[in-house]
């Protein structure tokens, strides 16, 4: 992981290209950044740090090439090092290599290297890549069939793109781990994700696992692993590069997450008839789930959970897994269903689940934001949450609309009593989302409570998710001790943790007997001195036990699910700003997850 750029054609402006794309990147997290140019020789320049870091190396460098590749890293094998940053290249220095992905036999394949005589000088397992496209040049082979035979060595996850000297071309390939092209009319690039030259053209090829490919100053061409030529679709990005700009806030996290109202809308157009109280989802064909299984990981996991609980109360037999469990003991499948939900469609646990469940026969829907991602064209079916791009690490407007999606998915393929005041409830949510965001008090809770030793979340039914989700979000981007449990368990352990410094988040709505439960959760609370924060719809007298109160409009149980997520969003965003964290590229995490 996590970044790759190049591109073709650009002349004197492909360093300032390369490194434009590798800064549209910066948001699925990075710890070193590099670029190589290639002429008749290779010259490549990389550092730890940031991309502002690399500029300024190279303000002190003149590099010359009119072909290139960029790579911002996130350590894998090694630490961050400059040393460890790509590219990587051979023991001649004609060869430069930049890799996302997991090697996994690179090992076997450093220790014959270095017994042929190579030298290393990294502790990556991409090194291994240009010294076998090395090995290839010297007995003979043209750059692409050198760059082939090294692929073909290659065990694991990974998307490679390669240049060598004296070849105007850059080759690259995937298994496992994103590429796509996109078209210009004077230029060709490649790129791990679209923002990364969506400046240039809205024209992109997606490339599937097992596919290379050629750019030059011909254009581009995809082969398979024989060499054979690949047709491919040419497809139009829909979005404006403008969206994936900050648009006068500090932070693209903010910035998303009042983008909800809107995203909500677009999740909802077409699918939905409040007159007749029924959801089209109809491009999926007739799904009749007998059961469902729900793979994900992180963020999506807690919308999957909510999927699960949607489908068991109509009756359907659902379960939710985290896929990094799934992929490695799979349980058992019968006729289910089973539904990957991935805000990028790249979520290596999430596709490795996927296959898993392929293999045994099942049925598969992926649940994406990315049209033309993995998990959209390896599965049967593919619903679209239409959430826009998004850029911060912490996904806030695509969990929104995952949970929007997931009830459309429920409500087009069961049958369920009060199903037309789901649907009024989710016609009503951008605009319930965007009175949140105009009044909610969640500064003035982060202001109070930013020195807090620890947080803690808590809910029952379709607001338990949403106390996992807000914990994840607190812990994310402030770096501080958060944990979300169901209302209940907080009683059996998690009670002795609680202190006056320990601010609980409580989600109640409505006045039902979860409602009280919770309330009674809120009150062993309130006789320990713990400061309660009450996320509610005022139905319930949850207010009367809470320090503060963040209020909800009055809608259904499903759709209070989303807005008290709004709340939390903004409670974790502003105790972040008020730490000073980095908040749009937290440390240690990345956008898209594509190592197991």
């Amino acid at each position: 992981m996590c970044g790759i750029i190049g591109c073709v054609g650009r002349g004197d402006e492909t360093l300032d290209t390369l490194v434009h794309g590798l800064s549209k990147l910066e948001y699925r997290g990075y710890d070193s950044a590099g670029v190589a140019l290639s002429s008749d020789h290779v010259e490549i320049c990389k550092n730890s740090g940031k991309i502002d870091d690399l500029r300024e190396a190279l303000s002190d460098r003149t590099l010359s090439g009119s072909v290139g590749i960029g790579h911002t890293r996130w350590s894998t094998h090694g630490p961050p090092t400059d040393a460890n940053a790509h590219p990587h290249q051979d023991c001649h220095g004609d060869v430069a290599v930049v890799h996302n992905g997991i090697i996994e036999n690179y090992q076997s394949l450093r220790d014959e290297l270095v017994a042929a005589g190579h030298t290393f000088t990294s502790d990556t397992d991409t090194e291994v890549v240009p010294h076998l496209i090395e090995d290839a040049l010297e007995a003979g082979s043209d750059p692409e069939d050198a760059v082939r035979e090294a692929i073909s060595r290659l065990e694991g996850s990974y998307a490679v793109a390669a240049v060598v000297a004296g070849c105007d071309a850059v080759f690259a390939a995937r298994n496992d781990s994103p590429l796509v092209l996109g078209l210009a009319e004077d230029a060709t690039f490649l790129a791990s994700d679209v923002p990364a030259f969506r400046d240039f053209t809205d024209q992109v090829v997606y490339l599937a696992d097992g596919e290379f490919a050629r750019l030059d100053a011909d254009g581009w061409t995809v082969t398979d692993s024989d060499g054979s030529v690949v047709e491919k679709d040419v497809d139009t990005v829909e979005w404006d590069p403008e969206e994936t700009g900050k648009s006068g806030y500090e932070h693209y996290m903010l910035k998303e997450i009042h983008e909800q109202p809107r995203a909500l809308r677009q999740c909802l157009r077409g699918r939905v008839d409040e007159l007749s109280g029924t959801v089209d989802i109809g491009d999926l064909g007739d799904l009749s789930p007998t059961g469902v299984q729900f793979v994900a990981c992180g963020t999506s996991y807690h919308a999957a959970l909510h999927g699960a609980q949607l489908f068991r109360e109509a009756g359907i037999p659902s379960q939710a897994f985290l896929a990094s469990e799934y992929a490695t003991a799979t349980p058992p499948i019968g006729d289910a269903l089973v539904v990957g939900v991935t805000q990028s469609g790249e979520t290596a646990d999430t596709l490795s689940a996927l296959r898993a469940a392929r293999r045994r026969g099942a049925r598969t829907l992926a649940v994406t934001n990315v049209v033309g991602s993995t998990a959209a064209r390896e599965c049967d079916h593919a619903l679209y949450i239409r959430a826009g791009p998004e850029i911060g690490v912490a996904a806030t407007k695509t969990f929104a609309s995952q949970l929007a999606a997931l009830n459309l998915l429920a409500l087009g393929t069961s049958s369920t009593g009060d199903a037309r005041q789901v649907i009024s409830a989710l016609r009503d949510l951008p605009g319930h989302v965007q009175e949140i965001l105009d009044e909610s008090a969640a500064q003035e809770i982060a202001e109070i409570y930013q020195d807090a030793d620890a947080y803690f979340f808590i809910g029952r039914g379709y607001h338990e998710p949403v106390a996992l989700e807000g914990a994840l979000k607190m812990k994310e981007i402030t770096y501080k001790h958060a944990e979300g449990f169901a209302a209940g368990e907080l009683k059996h352990g998690p009670l002795a943790l609680v202190t006056e410094n320990t601010p609980v988040f409580a989600i109640v709505t409505g006045d039902d007997e979860r409602a009280r439960k919770t309330v009674g959760n809120v009150k062993e609370v309130e006789a320990r001195d713990a400061p309660v924060v009450a996320i509610t719809d005022g139905q319930s007298d949850v207010s009367r036990y809470a320090d503060h109160v963040l209020e909800l409009p009055e809608t259904h149980p499903r759709a209070a699910a989303v807005l008290a997520n709004i709340h939390l969003q903004l409670v974790s965003y502003h105790t972040a700003a008020l730490l000073g964290r980095n908040i749009d590229k937290p440390r240690n995490l990345a956008k898209s997850v594509t190592v197991e």
